[in-house]
């Protein structure tokens, strides 16, 4: 049983009772499992028209040393990184960021880390008007776990149920570049301070300024953790539809020149850690998509399309490896 199965089988809830279901409802759950971020009615009266009334958006995420980051990781960038990948939930739904809660598992109290940690952590935030709002500290294992909330206007989410067929898919962005140092790593080659595909992984830029400015243009979105493919399945999946994907067109990032093509493909497709946002467009936006990378300083490409026939069907030039996402459990 893999992860995304786990929580379909027990955490779900597609046939909650009706006591249930009518205590979401009395709670303002809008969405709950199984995109980017829930999202929550506001207890407070908007004068906003129905449609552009904001929404809570709210995502945790953990961080396990071991699993998601090397015991001997710059504190200052796994502050940095541990925002940064909830803030790139928020971004995947057009919402805003406001505040975050932090829980930390600690082995000991360590000043000095926790002040570097603490700086690179709210350097990120300071950047997207983020505060921290509370949370919890213990002793053990490094562990850090962040919860954040943001908005978004009620009809405008974008949300992974919504690309259409016929809707030209996007990436933000370069993909592949944190998978290479997390391969390096492993491989006992470990890449050189301030080497592009180390920062990728270490510092990924959350796309909440181009999250923004796709809402009311954009279908749908995901942000990449897993892996292009698997992330972009699981849009497929909530939208019942499939998708034709131009492997040749994916962009791949420059430090990945040289490569075997079909290391090359398996970093691009299924490598994770790139933060960057898929998401889909009716192809009468195009123009207006292109304006908002733009605008934001974020390069965007064309990638596919979505089909009504359901399933990921990948062009590419070359032969392809046997692609999986990452998947915490397998």
């Amino acid at each position: 049983m893999g992860e995304f199965e786990l929580i379909r089988r027990h955490f779900q809830r597609d046939d909650a009772p009706a006591a249930a279901r009518a205590a979401a409802a009395r709670a303002g759950v809008v969405l709950g499992v199984g995109d980017d971020c829930a999202l929550l009615e506001q207890a407070t009266a908007s004068a906003a028209p129905p449609p552009l009334q904001p929404l809570f958006a709210v995502s945790t995420d953990m961080l396990i040393e071991g699993r998601h980051f090397f015991a001997d990781v710059d504190p200052a960038s796994l502050g940095h990184k541990a925002l940064a990948v909830n803030l790139s939930d928020l971004a995947a739904m057009g919402a805003t960021p406001r505040a975050f809660t932090l829980a930390l598992s600690l082995p000991t109290a360590d000043d000095a880390w926790l002040s570097a940690f603490a700086r690179g952590l709210f350097s990120l935030a300071d950047a997207h008007g983020a505060s921290l709002v509370g949370g919890d500290t213990t002793r053990g294992p490094l562990a850090i776990c962040i919860t954040v909330m943001g908005e978004v206007p009620a009809a405008q989410a974008l949300r992974r149920d919504r690309a259409r067929p016929g809707d030209e898919i996007w990436v933000s962005g370069a993909l592949g570049a944190a998978a290479l140092a997390v391969r390096r790593r492993l491989a006992g080659t470990s890449l050189p301070p301030g080497h592009p595909a180390l920062d990728r992984l270490e510092r990924p830029q959350p796309r909440v300024a181009l999250g923004r400015s796709l809402v009311g243009i954009a279908h749908a979105a995901i942000d990449l953790s897993d892996g292009l493919a698997g992330d972009l399945g699981h849009v497929l999946e909530r939208s019942g539809s499939g998708a034709d994907l131009d492997v040749d067109s994916v962009p791949a990032h420059e430090c990945l020149a040289g490569l075997d093509p079909l290391e090359r493909a398996s970093c691009v497709l299924a490598g994770g850690d790139d933060y960057e946002l898929a998401f889909t467009a009716p192809p009468a936006a195009r123009a207006a998509v292109e304006a908002a990378g733009r605008a934001c300083g974020v390069p965007v490409a064309r990638i596919g399309r979505i089909t009504e026939a359901p399933g990921l069907r990948l062009r590419s030039s070359v032969p392809l490896p046997s692609l999986a996402p990452y998947d915490h459990f397998r």
